[in-house]
């Protein structure tokens, strides 16, 4: 792998959010940062950090007692979460995935895929790949296949198509094909959370099984259930081209 795209050569003088700081160090994503920082489990020179703190370059940050430091080599990875794991870098949850992958350097998930569901999950210490991938302004694809507790009818695959009201607002248009009597393919460009459970849902269907196999150009494929692999040279050129214009 290459060096990280976003090891930034901070002005010392000039201040960073605290979670970017954090997401750009490869510690976990932003979302994540905030959570930690309410927990209280990061300090800036010793004292606790505060939500929407900015820090220099140089200030000595910690996550649970450790400090935040840069990674130059650029680690992604692509793992097949099973069922019961959970996306999220907190130690004190014994689901983390972090824990459960094992990687020998410091890396945290692309986006999330909730405890229920399985498939295909990104990891990387990379904080400007997973501001890009996962912000929904970019419309980047993911696709899954779901299983059903009942018969899909035409009308189903329409609704679907065409977006449903989730939480009080429709989700956006997507492509869903029938790929048996009980299972669909859909592929979104949005994530809201648990998004294809509630859709279903909302038309009167429960979810039995969902299994996401593909992140962008990253394929799931023959990966065994709890195994990982490492990206491509290829792969990561091919994303890296399709991210050049999206927004972090």
């Amino acid at each position: 792998m290459p060096k990280k795209s976003v090891i930034h050569e901070y002005n010392v003088h000039e201040k960073i959010r605290i979670n970017k700081y954090l997401s750009d160090a490869g510690i976990c994503s932003r979302r994540e940062a905030d959570r930690l920082i309410e927990a209280g489990k990061v300090t800036v020179d010793g004292k606790k950090a505060e939500m929407g703190m900015k820090v220099y370059p140089d200030q000595n940050v910690c996550v649970n007692g450790k400090r935040a430091e840069y990674e130059d080599e650029l680690v992604l990875i692509a793992v097949n979460k099973p069922v019961g794991i959970e996306c999220t870098s907190d130690k004190d949850n014994p689901d983390n995935i972090v824990d459960f992958v094992n990687y020998p350097t410091r890396i945290y998930t692309i986006g999330r895929l909730d405890k229920n569901s399985n498939g295909l999950i990104l990891m990387t210490n990379d904080g400007n790949i997973v501001n890009k991938i996962s912000k929904s302004v970019n419309a980047h694809e993911k696709e899954y296949i779901v299983k059903v507790n009942q018969k899909i009818t035409d009308d189903f695959i329409k609704n679907m198509s065409q977006g449903v009201e989730v939480l009080g607002r429709m989700t956006k248009p997507c492509t869903v094909f029938r790929e048996s009597s009980d299972t669909f393919r859909i592929i979104l460009t949005q994530g809201m959370n648990r998004q294809i459970r509630r859709m279903c849902e909302a038309l009167g269907y429960k979810v039995l099984s969902l299994t996401r196999v593909r992140i962008m150009n990253i394929r799931l494929g023959k990966l065994k259930s709890g195994t990982y692999r490492k990206i491509t040279q290829e792969e990561l050129n091919e994303l890296l081209r399709q991210l050049e214009n999206s927004v972090d």
